[in-house]
């Protein structure tokens, strides 16, 4: 279900067969998601703050697991209002646990964050990290990973938190894509300035201790996230161990990194402006991705900066009616068999 702020799924499966068909069941707030963006599956618009609706649902749906991607989770947004943080995050994500356990659901995957290690003392960063976060928002995921366990240990819930490091990318189709208003990511808001519909990037902090002096991050696409998901489900509704996993590629990219690889992309100049360091960023985050391989068997297959950047570039572009590198953004979408999801949803 999409509650509150982000897409959230809830599942009926098939008898056990091999391969598993699922039947997706999603709903949301639409107070910062989008209805367009869901395509499968029945749809609610709800809150997770409502109990009594989350029973009500997953009682007339036949819910048998879940996908718990509901909350805020914005590290900057986080420092400054940490209240709205924990309300959404924590206490409406406790208001799910308690509706799973009155209506006999045993099976959640959670979206966590490589934000609850905070500043790591090795990298690539292991699960077995100690988990000390920087930021309200990493503090809110890691309660969240500590109520699964004591419910898990209480009431028999089977869980897997994914930790992720840094979603990108866009569908390959091009059905979908990011759209957020305001727009806080980096790939995002550097594809808008290389199209004119933003003046420039902010590179936040240029003096951290990495090679260019600016944050190093490891992008993994999301395509290779929701596979992650889908076998994550499938491995605890076979009877596999709860656990925590880190999703990323093993591979970190600084800012500067990144903005070279969205000009390479678009072909277009992006305005840079540097500025301050945002309180709660570490200078580096990249994932040990060796247990997601062996529980899961799970690696990455999208998750090049340079597939990242193509599928990022050819969804933005394919929306944009406003920049001078407009027209040759459209030509490359057409030459790569583009098209506008948005307006065919509308």
């Amino acid at each position: 279900m999409e509650w509150s702020q982000s897409i959230q799924g809830m599942f009926t499966w098939d008898p056990p067969a091999q391969p598993r068909r699922v039947a997706p069941f999603s709903g949301s707030s639409l107070n910062t998601g989008h209805r367009w963006a869901v395509q499968w599956g029945p749809f609610v618009q709800g809150d997770l703050a409502d109990l009594n609706l989350l029973r009500d649902v997953i009682r007339a749906y036949d819910i048998q697991a879940v996908i718990h991607f509901a909350g805020h989770a914005y590290v900057g947004e986080s420092m400054r209002d940490p209240r709205k943080y924990f309300h959404n995050n924590v206490v409406n994500s406790l208001n799910l646990l308690d509706a799973m356990v009155d209506t006999r659901v045993k099976h959640i995957i959670f979206s966590s964050t490589c934000a609850t290690y905070g500043v790591p003392q090795e990298v690539p960063i292991p699960e077995h990290h100690s988990q000390s976060p920087v930021s309200p928002y990493g503090e809110s995921k890691l309660f969240v990973e500590r109520m699964l366990n004591w419910y898990a240990h209480s009431y028999g819930l089977r869980w897997m938190a994914l930790r992720y490091f840094n979603a990108a990318g866009a569908d390959p189709a091009g059905e979908i894509g990011e759209d957020h208003d305001p727009e806080p990511h980096l790939i995002p808001r550097a594809i808008k300035a290389a199209l004119g519909e933003i003046p420039f990037v902010e590179i936040y902090g240029s003096d951290y201790p990495t090679p260019d002096g600016t944050a190093i991050r490891d992008y993994i696409h999301v395509t290779d996230l929701a596979e992650a998901h889908y076998l994550a489900l499938a491995a605890i509704l076979d009877g596999g161990e709860s656990a925590a996993l880190n999703l990323g590629t093993g591979k970190g990219h600084s800012v500067r990194e990144v903005i070279a690889a969205v000009e390479r992309a678009s072909g277009c100049h992006v305005p840079v402006r540097e500025a301050e360091r945002r309180a709660g960023d570490p200078p580096c985050l990249v994932a040990d991705g060796t247990k997601a391989k062996e529980l899961l068997g799970w690696e990455p297959r999208h998750s090049s900066l340079e597939e990242i950047m193509e599928t990022a570039w050819q969804w933005h572009a394919s929306q944009s009616h406003v920049s001078s590198c407009v027209r040759a953004a459209q030509v490359n979408l057409e030459a790569h068999g583009g098209a506008n999801p948005r307006a065919a949803a509308d």
